[in-house]
């Protein structure tokens, strides 16, 4: 039998906790279809999902079509969670994106729909909710292709909308020949000419719903089960199976970790390519370092810098559960034990798919204040683990304040923190105000360079840094301009990581983005000995030379390119009466907002442009007033613009120092005696 990996995405509240309730009770899986206000669902099973009745983490859960084994990955719909639906994007073979009926085409619908058509992921639509008061179908659908701009093929029509009675007729619509002939040449050609047959029309539905070039909708109500038993055929008659070959080598990736009763972990891992058996001994990561922190469990180093772990037990999702196996092969999602160190977006075997980030990083941050009684150590420990669930929460440590904080995507997470490790760990903590995430980036080009024991250098190392500008997106990137054989490969490594640690906070205490650094000089102290006495450590170069010397060099080099601060902007969407949007003009300027473009239809009017993501709470709140109730807004992160206004956005340090040269080897040199 066929395997497909599918996942439920939709904004909050849209229903895909229920739709996804309504598929295991179709399928034969469960007897009694779960409530999300009773708290009995199967797939949410954290207790803090069933109190506030959201989804948190993904969950999978399988069951049995005629021909296919579906392994149904359920997401959240919360923004706040995006980093869960990002690391779930990367192991579906299909998806199955949900709309109200009611509200419509929401913030979320629109970033979900416009990264799975980026991505590629084959998608049908499904119109929940058509029996409840107020449900649409044509206005939605028109509403789908306005807003969304994709090619939708509705599968089907509504009936008896906003009432208990409200079901799917099934039936393709008249736009469908036209909707498939855009992306079909010699369809068009038939279609101009002498029509299309209904097989051949069926055959390019399927087709091309498999490349992800169209999108059917269903309309039903997952509480009812209307349309729904007209969705599960679809699923299994228009999205492509897993591929990959079970004899071929290994080849998987983790897109899920979590600490089992015992501590233990536990990965969620899609396969690939072969097969993966229990007491297999499988490389993993991504080329991590000694000292990483990764040497938990029975993970043992190799030679390249990844990480070896013998698999000790491993389940597959059959029937509504996990089951017991001893091997999983291509196409399988399995839970696995044995691979202590292990991260998620951590590749299994040979490094297949690339898993880049999909979804903008957070842009928040607070301080977590822990509360009286509760130890600092047990909380950074706590905070850790949670981050190693959720790698786009950053913790960061401050020992000279002795404060740790947390990178966050809104005030609900936050929430869900602090009841986390109140439930989780017994540990009590508030947070201080939320605050804002900018970045820095070179203005131009600066160099400096440092040579081994000359000019106040301390250091058994010569080190030379150039750092230019870089494209907008482009990240970090190391190079040499110096002859790699010019000096051990361990040295160069440690110039590298070292960079790539001191970019983390910038002159003004930011993290460093889109720049080249390229070493222009290098040089080292070969090793020293004495006769009888062996190796002498103050003649001789070592990797804490080259460590310490970094920083004092990339920081210069940036004060001579000079940074300039970038702060997070969310593209807006605000539609309102016509008649009040004059009086949102001069809120926004006070705000920063940059309007763009109006518009509107009938009486009602549109505004878009981009607001300091530091603003969008205050612009919420505002809005009712400003729109006698009636304007709705819809943010999310957009770009990064240089801050315009009042004084430059500082972050506290939580290093050495290195803009202190005097400071920094005071610290070093004691931190080295300690």
């Amino acid at each position: 039998m066929h395997l497909l990996n599918l996942g439920i995405l939709a904004h909050v509240d849209a229903g895909k906790t229920s739709l996804t309730e309504r598929l295991l009770h179709t399928a034969g899986v469960t007897g009694e279809i779960g409530s999300v206000d009773r708290g009995s669902t199967r797939t949410d099973t954290l207790a803090l999902e069933r109190q506030r009745g959201i989804t948190i983490k993904s969950a999978v859960v399988s069951f049995p079509l005629d021909s296919v084994t579906v392994n149904l990955i359920d997401t959240p719909g919360h923004p706040d969670f995006i980093a869960e639906v990002e690391r779930v994007l990367g192991v579906l073979d299909g998806a199955v994106l949900v709309v109200s009926a009611v509200e419509g085409v929401q913030a979320q619908t629109r970033v979900l729909m416009r990264t799975l058509r980026r991505l590629r992921i084959p998608t049908l639509v499904f119109v929940n909710k058509i029996d409840r008061r107020g449900a649409r179908d044509a206005s939605v659908l028109d509403e789908m292709a306005r807003r969304l701009a994709v090619p939708l093929v509705p599968m089907g029509t509504a009936a008896g909308l906003g009432t208990r009675a409200a079901r799917f007729v099934p039936g393709l619509g008249p736009s469908a020949p036209d909707v498939l002939a855009d992306h079909d040449d010699d369809l068009l050609a038939a279609y101009v000419t002498h029509g299309i047959s209904a097989d051949r029309l069926d055959a390019a539905l399927v087709a091309q719903t498999r490349q992800g070039l169209v999108h059917p909708v269903w309309f039903g109500s997952a509480l009812t089960g209307a349309g729904v038993a007209e969705l599960v055929t679809g699923v299994e008659r228009l999205l492509p199976p897993a591929s990959g070959d079970p004899d071929g080598p290994l080849s998987g990736t983790v897109f899920k970790v979590e600490r089992g009763p015992a501590g233990e972990k536990i990965a969620y891992a899609r396969i690939f390519s072969g097969t993966l058996r229990v007491r297999d001994r499988v490389p993993f990561g991504h080329g991590a370092e000694e000292g990483d922190g990764r040497g938990e469990g029975s993970a043992r180093r190799k030679g390249d810098g990844r990480v070896e772990g013998r698999i000790t037990a491993l389940t597959v999702f059959d029937h509504g559960g996990d089951v017991r196996r001893e091997e999983a092969g291509a196409g399988r999602i399995a839970r696995l034990w044995g691979l202590g160190g292990v991260r998620i977006g951590d590749a299994l075997g040979t490094p297949g798919r690339a898993t880049g980030h999909h979804f903008a990083p957070p842009t928040l941050e607070t301080v977590v204040v822990p509360g009286p009684g509760t130890d600092r150590r047990a909380l950074h420990l706590a905070l850790t683990q949670l981050a190693e669930q959720d790698p786009l929460i950053g913790v960061r440590h401050d020992e000279l304040r002795k404060e740790t904080s947390v990178s966050l995507y809104g005030e609900v997470q936050k929430e869900v923190i602090e009841a986390t490790l109140a439930d989780e760990y017994g540990l009590d903590v508030t947070f201080r105000e939320t605050t804002t995430l900018c970045v820095e980036r070179p203005a131009g080009s600066g160099a400096a360079v440092e040579f081994n024991r000359k000019d106040g250098n301390p250091f058994l190392a010569t080190v030379g840094l150039r750092v230019d500008a870089a494209p907008p997106g482009s990240g970090v990137r190391f190079g040499l301009e110096v002859e790699l054989g010019s000096m051990p490969y361990a040295f160069f490594k440690a110039v590298e990581d070292t960079v790539r640690d001191t970019l983390g906070q910038g002159l003004h205490g930011w993290q460093v983005t889109d720049c080249a650094v390229t070493m222009t000089h290098s040089g080292y102290s070969p090793r020293q000995s004495h006769a009888h006495q062996g190796f002498d450590k103050s003649m001789s170069s070592t990797g804490y030379d080259f460590r310490g010397l970094t920083p004092l060099v990339l920081v210069e080099a940036l004060r001579r390119a000079r940074t300039v601060v970038y702060e997070p902007m969310h593209r807006f969407r605000i539609e309102a009466p016509a008649d009040t949007l004059g009086a949102l003009l001069p809120v926004l300027a006070r705000l920063g907002a940059v309007p763009e473009s109006t518009g509107g239809r009938d009486r009602a009017g549109v505004l878009e442009g981009a607001v300091p993501a530091a603003r969008v709470h205050e612009l919420g709140q505002r809005l009712p007033g400003l729109t006698r109730g009636e304007g709705e807004l819809e943010t999310a992160f957009d770009h990064y613009a240089p801050v315009a206004r009042g004084p430059l956005p500082e972050r506290p340090r939580t290093d050495h120092n290195p803009l202190d040269r005097k400071e920094y080897l005071l610290n070093v040199t004691r931190r080295v005696g300690d």
